[in-house]
């Protein structure tokens, strides 16, 4: 098969394999239909790197037989790796999974652009543009390599959730991207034949802005709160796609330029919905936001402001719940951490064959991370059309007979709306506070991750039923069973 032709193949099937990528990132705007969508762009995937293997494999020139077996052991080895994550990790663990997937595909990415620039300097395909998208790529993936380790180790509990900032931490920081902008600025240079420099040197170079991009995301991500942690690790997702699409310009490999600036694209908007649903802003977050984890307060007895909490039993919140006619349930990070989501829906269901409206209120920073409560429910068969979002769901709290809220804590604080010396004041909230009854389901009177008194707590209207999210939504269950 002549070269052009093979290539013209190779390149038609690249772009079905975008065009899939395209529709289904679409898909995953839908719980309904992320699995969908999440399937086809697997397929567009396989498409993708299948047609580039046919193109190895019948080039002129092809690969040798030690090429083959580092691709094939490649692919083993990944994914293994992979597959043993997909079925051992929890779901509680996702946000430091995709943490670590974006350090995988940061690296990978300046990986590739460092190898091309090796074979390319001081050759004629070597010019201005090959060295502006092979420093690209290799700052912003590096970055986003090594902040996404340190973002997944805080998650984790590796690292303290608490900001860490040391007095050398933002000196070392400017120091650093001086040393990454000066290193850009002679490469380019020397690539337009203003600076003579060989290639050894050029690569010397190369390699000092690797470091310094690696000790760049260290630094950025340090002084960060693990209150913040989900916007960074949304917006180091952005930079992974920025990253392979850069790489994609180095190695002229247009369904890596098109997947990458997909993935850029919808991890930047992302990034910013994110910030925009906690009211910050994301400069003021890269600098170095509020919350570093749970801080135990208090027992039942006490709350803000000298204020007292009511105490309920099961079988008090499991009367309110069953003569109810309508109950918004409000899932967060309690019950994620539990693996609740099937006490839940088997609550509901119980509530529902009595006649009960059951509901769900997913604010857009439940669980950690977008959409990871959406998942959590959708695999606990919770149906799709009960999933409700903050801006649909706040107006029927004022017709909720109960608010059931489990584990969340301060997407339900009424500070954000009356307390202008909060930290989190003007960050949307759940309007939990306007039901008619409110039950909370909690292990204590533990703070959140913004380290504040929740008023929600102190209400009236508020009963707190202490208790681990699942065995208490099982005790639930079992009471008004037996109504």
């Amino acid at each position: 098969m002549p070269g052009d032709v093979l290539y013209t193949f190779v390149f038609f099937a690249w772009l079905i394999g975008a065009s899939f990528f395209v529709v289904g990132l679409h898909q995953m705007n839908s719980p309904a239909t992320a699995r969908n969508g999440n399937k086809l762009s697997a397929l567009g995937m396989t498409i993708a790197v299948g047609a580039t293997l046919v193109w190895l494999a019948l080039r002129p020139g092809g690969l040798s037989v030690e090429a083959w077996a580092i691709i094939i052991a490649g692919f083993l080895i990944g994914g293994g790796i992979g597959l043993y994550l997909a079925r051992a990790v929890k779901m509680t663990a996702m946000p430091q999974l995709v943490s670590l997937f974006n350090a995988v595909g940061g690296g990978a990415a300046a990986l590739v652009a460092v190898e091309d620039f090796f074979h390319v300097a001081n050759t004629p395909e070597y010019s201005i543009s090959t060295s502006v998208f092979v420093v690209l790529g290799v700052v912003i993936g590096c970055i986003t390599f090594s902040g996404s380790i340190v973002a997944a180790a805080k998650l984790q509990g590796m690292i303290s959730g608490a900001p860490i900032i040391k007095p050398w931490t933002r000196p070392l920081t400017l120091g650093v991207a001086a040393v990454a902008g000066i290193g850009t600025l002679i490469l380019v240079l020397g690539a337009a034949g203003v600076l003579g420099i060989d290639s050894s040197i050029a690569n010397l170079i190369l390699i000092v802005i690797f470091g310094a991009a690696i000790i760049f995301g260290v630094t950025l991500v340090l002084p960060i709160g693990g209150a913040d942690m989900p916007v960074v690790i949304s917006l180091l997702n952005s930079f992974t796609g920025t990253a392979a699409a850069m790489s994609g310009f180095v190695i002229n490999n247009p369904v890596l330029i098109i997947a990458g600036a997909l993935v850029g694209a919808a991890g930047a908007i992302l990034t910013k919905l994110m910030a925009d649903a906690m009211n910050r802003s994301i400069a003021n977050i890269m600098v170095g936001g509020f919350g570093g984890g749970d801080a135990a307060a208090g027992g039942a007895g006490a709350a803000a402001g000298g204020g007292t909490v009511r105490e309920v039993n099961v079988d008090d919140a499991a009367i309110m719940l069953a003569y109810a006619q309508k109950v918004i349930v409000v899932p967060g990070y309690g019950l994620a951490v539990a693996q609740a989501q099937h006490a839940v829906r088997e609550l509901a269901e119980v509530l529902e064959a009595r006649g009960v409206e059951v509901s769900y209120a997913i604010h857009p920073v439940a669980g950690r991370m977008p959409g990871h409560m959406n998942v959590l429910l959708a695999e606990a068969n919770v149906p799709y059309p009960q999933l409700k979002e903050m801006e649909e769901i706040n107006p029927e709290f004022e017709r909720a007979d109960v608010a059931l809220v489990v584990g969340a804590n301060d997407v339900t604080n009424p500070a954000a709306r009356t307390n202008p010396a909060s930290p989190i004041y003007g960050m949307p909230i759940l309007d939990v506070d306007k039901a008619k009854n409110i039950i909370v389901i909690k292990r204590s009177m533990g703070r959140g991750y913004a380290g504040i008194d929740n008023e929600l707590y102190t209400d009236l209207k508020t009963g707190m039923y202490f208790a681990d999210a699942k065995a208490g939504l099982e005790g639930l269950t079992g009471a008004v069973k037996g109504l």
